[in-house]
């Protein structure tokens, strides 16, 4: 399956997690990001070096920035069992927006088209590390990496693109420029034709 793109709808997907009163909870993805602007970013492992100590730590620091964008939820996904993520979750104790979610079987992984092969480091399927955002289910941003890099899927990276984003795209301009010569000229038509009506 073709990695997913901007422009493309997510997939919907259920993910597992532990509440507050540590009960296992189940999720939809359509749920969590229908009609709101969500990041999901995603990791190899949990209690990885690059994860643990670069990637999630980002999106917790800048959480509250992002916030500020408009952003609603920051979802951290990785194939790894609900367990795991909730002891890793822990480690952060800080951490008062990302949301950490469970992909097990990688099945949701493997929908959005970004698992990784790491069969020879004994790691079997993986998510490829990267951080979409998405508005009412579409993607807008889609930074995913090679390999095990870490070079455009941080918190950083995100909030550099959405201050570089546009108020509507270029096509919108596009037209608006457009409409607005149309308007100018159907103007002076009017004008002219209310001269003459003077003149008679």
């Amino acid at each position: 399956m073709a990695p997913i793109a901007v422009g493309s709808s997510i997939p919907d997907g259920t993910l597992a997690y532990f509440d507050e009163q540590d009960q296992l909870q189940s999720v939809s993805i359509h749920s969590l990001a229908a009609g709101k602007k969500v990041i999901l970013f995603a990791v190899p492992g949990a209690f990885t070096p690059t994860c643990s100590m670069k990637h999630v730590p980002g999106f917790i620091e800048k959480a509250d920035e992002l916030k500020s964008k408009g952003v609603d939820e920051i979802l951290c996904i990785s194939v790894n069992d609900p367990f795991v993520m909730k002891a890793w979750a822990k480690t952060y104790p800080d951490n008062k927006h990302v949301k950490f979610l469970a992909d097990g079987s990688a099945s949701y992984t493997k929908a959005l088209g970004l698992e990784l092969d790491l069969s020879d480091k004994g790691l079997g399927t993986r998510s490829r590390r990267f951080a979409l955002l998405v508005e009412d289910l579409k993607v807008k941003i889609a930074n995913v990496e090679t390999g095990g890099d870490f070079t455009v899927s941080s918190a950083e990276d995100i909030l550099k693109a959405l201050n570089q984003s546009p108020p509507f795209p270029s096509s919108d301009l596009n037209m608006n420029a457009e409409n607005l010569k149309k308007n100018n000229k159907f103007c002076k038509s009017r004008k002219n034709i209310q001269s003459m009506n003077d003149g008679d």
